[in-house]
């Protein structure tokens, strides 16, 4: 995905997604959580299953490719069927055009803090209204566990063929050293409010 540059600069109001008695209405995001989750979980199970089956097919070394090119492809997909945009975005970037703006810095750093105390990535997720320019958007956030595929690229033990392929295509790379469980990077997406 192409990252929305209202995205980069907008400021994020968070509001508290589960705060007692509190009432959903137009300007509660707790509105968009089941389709924002349900959206992120489909994009995650068809990159894992496009990447799983790279490696299969191709060897290691395609999964990079894979990455790079098949995570757009489904991230347009999935935001022309649901209105979304998708973006991948991490602390270690690979890719300097998924670096985050501070606001995403900041959750995900709250993620990671959350993860140090015991609490798991997979049930983590931050959503808020964003605003801009009288313009507002639903934001959500979810972290991205590393997983035993994602090693391949992205694990402390990269050599090779698949460390030459990363030094050429990503001359920058920060995103390898993770091991399995630690935060690889989030999801995020946003879908516009206007008229409401």
């Amino acid at each position: 995905m192409k990252r929305n540059s209202r995205m980069r600069s907008a400021i994020l109001l968070f509001l508290a997604v589960f705060a007692a008695g509190a009432q959903a209405d137009e300007g509660d995001p707790r509105q968009y959580v089941e389709e924002a989750r349900g959206i992120a979980q489909e994009f995650a199970a068809e990159l894992k299953g496009e990447l799983e089956k790279a490696i299969e097919e191709e060897g290691a070394s395609r999964a990079i490719g894979v990455c790079g090119e098949a995570a757009p492809d489904i991230g347009a997909r999935l935001a022309g069927e649901t209105g979304w945009a998708f973006g991948r975005t991490a602390l270690r970037v690979r890719n300097p055009r998924n670096a985050p703006d501070s606001r995403e810095r900041a959750v995900m750093t709250s993620f990671q803090q959350q993860h140090a105390e015991g609490i798991e990535l997979q049930g983590m997720e931050r959503i808020g209204i964003v605003e801009e320019g009288g313009l507002r958007y639903v934001h959500y956030m979810k972290p991205i566990p590393t997983q035993q595929v994602c090693l391949t690229c992205h694990g402390g033990d990269v050599k090779g063929p698949i460390q030459e392929a990363l030094a050429k295509r990503y001359p920058a790379d920060a995103a390898t050293g993770f091991q399995e469980g630690e935060m690889r990077g989030a999801f995020t997406f946003i879908k516009p409010l206007e008229g409401r």
